[in-house]
């Protein structure tokens, strides 16, 4: 039986580039090379597109791809060379360029079934403030928050913010994932210093009131036919869940399933399908809860291309649910190429 090519699409120009060489690294040592051989594309911090390693065996653990700091220009290719006919792109990309619909819809154009959410689901995600939008309309709890969108009277929503949220807040940019940007704000100084650093990353921001409350997680998985998992919990070693506890200190535990009332579970579960379906998703995602200590659930937000490093929660979550990273993989495969089919036929 001969093999299906995944090409694996890395780096990226946004903030979370370095993420997405982790998680890419942890993608290309679990899938199954029995099935599939794999080629790698790194996308550079200026754009360019670099071809990078193929993989017709599981790589060594020493095994590295390419980043900014080891490019090699001679190997820069032009972007619609990445195409292969009967090839499943899996592009592990965060962020902004690569998890907002626009990768998405460079791959649709050049006819490629790719893993993940469609061209619009993948932009109202990436948007925080869209994504509120959205679900306020299917009635799913979130907690309050005000915007700042790049142009208004700043200082007018700084006193919106005061008269309707009380301190801490949490400031963010609208289109960033992995902490990138976040700011946790006590007073007002704070705040100032947190709207100006979240704006060198976006001209939308939000402004959420802070929560004392434990940050719960539920992995989503399918098209029209939606899975999701039982929750699991970030615990957290420090106050604020930053970049760096995320990905350079490791200073976070994950409890897989949560210590959690079954119904509460239940809802979570309910919700996060729910939220899914609404913004049109498909493939995969990973749905963030905040739970209080009163027992109340809000919504935080949708990832559309969660981490898959070797401490993300989304595939340790299916992997608690019996589907082991390798055949995750492989089912996420299977998703993008029935979605493919689906919009080709639709092209009537």
């Amino acid at each position: 039986m001969s093999k299906e090519t995944i090409i694996l699409l890395y780096g990226g120009r946004s903030a979370e580039r370095e993420v997405s060489v982790l998680s890419a690294e942890s993608v290309m040592r679990a899938i199954n090379y029995d099935k599939f051989f794999v080629k790698t594309y790194f996308i550079a911090q200026n754009g360019d597109f670099i071809k990078t390693q193929e993989f017709d065996s599981t790589p060594s653990a020493d095994e590295r791809l390419m980043t900014n700091s080891s490019i090699v220009p001679s190997q820069g290719i032009r972007p619609s060379d990445i195409y292969e006919e009967n090839a499943v792109v899996f592009p592990v990309l965060h962020g902004p360029m690569g998890e907002d619909g626009s990768i998405q819809g460079f791959l649709e154009v050049l006819r490629l079934p790719y893993v993940g959410t469609n061209v619009l689901a993948s932009s109202v995600a990436m948007d925080k403030i869209t994504t509120k939008q959205v679900l306020a309309s299917e009635g799913i709890p979130q907690v309050a928050f005000e915007t700042v969108i790049e142009g208004e009277d700043v200082e007018a929503k700084i006193r919106a913010v005061e008269a309707n949220l009380t301190y801490p807040v949490f400031v963010k940019p609208a289109n960033m994932g992995s902490s990138v940007g976040i700011s946790k704000a006590e007073n007002q100084a704070e705040l100032r210093a947190a709207i100006a650093l979240a704006f060198r990353y976006d001209s939308r921001l939000l402004v959420e009131q802070g929560v004392n409350a434990r940050e719960i997680e539920v992995g989503i998985l399918g098209n029209t036919d939606v899975q999701t998992t039982l929750p699991g919990e970030v615990v957290k070693d420090v106050a604020f869940y930053d970049y760096d506890a995320k990905y350079i200190d490791n200073k976070i535990t994950m409890a897989i399933p949560a210590e959690i009332p079954a119904a509460t579970a239940e809802q979570m579960r309910s919700y996060a399908a729910s939220a899914f379906r609404a913004i049109g998703g498909g493939g995969l995602s990973r749905c963030d809860f905040f739970l209080t200590e009163e027992g109340d659930i809000f919504l935080n937000e949708l990832n559309t291309m969660p981490g898959f490093t070797q401490w993300s929660m989304y595939p340790l979550l299916w992997d608690n649910m019996g589907l082991a990273y390798p055949d995750l993989i492989e089912t996420l495969v299977t998703l993008a190429k029935e979605t493919f089919a689906k919009r080709e036929q639709h092209l009537i």
